[in-house]
């Protein structure tokens, strides 16, 4: 098949990335095309052509460096679908976020959820959850140990949890109650299961679970049912639900909002050796905990992206979260800057 000849645009670029000391080859350029990673040629000029814009220059120069044949992007192609913001971009981005959500359950070879409180439904919510748990147990990671074993490799000293703080760890008795909730959401689980769960999980913490019991409690008497009105109530049809519902622009802001906070965050931590005090404060705020620790210290690879996706849902389905999330990447980008003066 005789290939067309490339454009002046692919041209241009792809002289611009090698006079900056970087490869790239038209055929790669179209690819980042396909993929959506960068925009229309039309889009990559400024008014008096052929002047690239500095926003795409920076792009392909990313792309040049981190993109391999075979291998994801992850992440950060979500990120560009979502900065374009056009409709082919976020659909793909909206795709991408259900795809990543339904992980587990496809993994499974869950298919349909049957909804409705009948003995039956639950029964086969009960059989799709079975499925979801893995065929072995989790190592017994504790998150907040690796940080700060990770701190302290760099002479960095991170404060000790709190009684009252439950840390991050993977526990088989937590992805037991886990699966019901992912499923069946929070009715499935139910708040005793979930203590049951807290208390075998965290024996040396009684005191945290008991915060979390006297939490359930006082909401029960006002009326409350918190594992019903919680944004996880539904599973994961409920959170599928509401990303195919989100609008294009605030699905495209929140997921841009997530990857911003994480951005920041990888880029300040490796100044803490210098400055110590900029753990002290990452993590004296309450968003380590609800944010950093549990989701914004986004891994490589498929967790990477299921960690965006639940962070963008979460944005979008929590303001006052959002709002803190918000306020968080302001404060982090201050120590940023500040780091920098330094």
């Amino acid at each position: 098949m005789v290939r067309t000849k490339p454009s002046d645009a692919h041209l241009l670029l792809v002289r611009a990335i090698t006079a900056r000391g970087l490869k790239a080859t038209t055929s790669q350029v179209e690819r980042w095309q396909q993929h959506a990673w960068l925009p229309n040629p039309a889009t990559w000029f400024e008014p008096a052509p052929p002047t690239l814009r500095p926003l795409i220059l920076d792009r392909a120069l990313w792309l040049a460096e981190n993109t391999r044949v075979g291998r994801s992007i992850g992440w950060w192609g979500w990120v560009f679908w979502a900065v374009d913001g056009t409709p082919d971009s976020t659909q793909r981005l909206r795709a991408a976020i259900i795809a990543a959500l339904e992980r587990p359950l496809r993994r499974a070879g869950v298919g349909k959820i049957p909804g409705g409180n009948s003995d039956r439904a639950f029964q086969g919510r009960a059989a799709a959850a079975a499925k979801v748990l893995p065929n072995r147990r989790p190592p017994r990671r504790n998150r907040d140990e690796e940080l700060r074993e990770h701190a302290a490799e760099v002479g960095l000293s991170m404060p000790a949890l709190a009684e009252s703080d439950i840390p991050t760890v993977f526990h088989p008795a937590l992805l037991e109650a886990g699966a019901p909730l992912l499923v069946g959401g929070g009715e499935d689980l139910g708040a005793e299961g979930l203590l049951d769960a807290l208390t075998t999980a965290f024996p040396d913490h009684p005191e945290a679970v008991e915060n979390v019991r006297q939490l359930l409690r006082q909401a029960e008497l006002a009326g409350i049912d918190l594992l019903a009105v919680h944004p996880l109530a539904q599973g994961v049809r409920g959170m599928v639900r509401a990303i195919e519902a989100a609008d294009d622009k605030d699905l495209c802001n929140a997921l841009c909002a997530c990857m911003m906070a994480t951005v920041i965050l990888q880029n300040l931590m490796p100044r803490a050796p210098e400055m110590p005090e900029i753990m002290s404060l990452l993590t004296g705020d309450p968003m380590w905990r609800s944010w950093a620790v549990s989701g914004g210290i986004v891994p490589d690879g498929a967790l990477g992206l299921a960690a965006a996706a639940l962070n963008t849902y979460q944005y979008l389905s929590m303001p006052d979260w959002a709002a803190e999330l918000d306020r968080y990447s302001m404060f982090m980008f201050a120590l940023h800057l500040a780091s920098e003066d330094g």
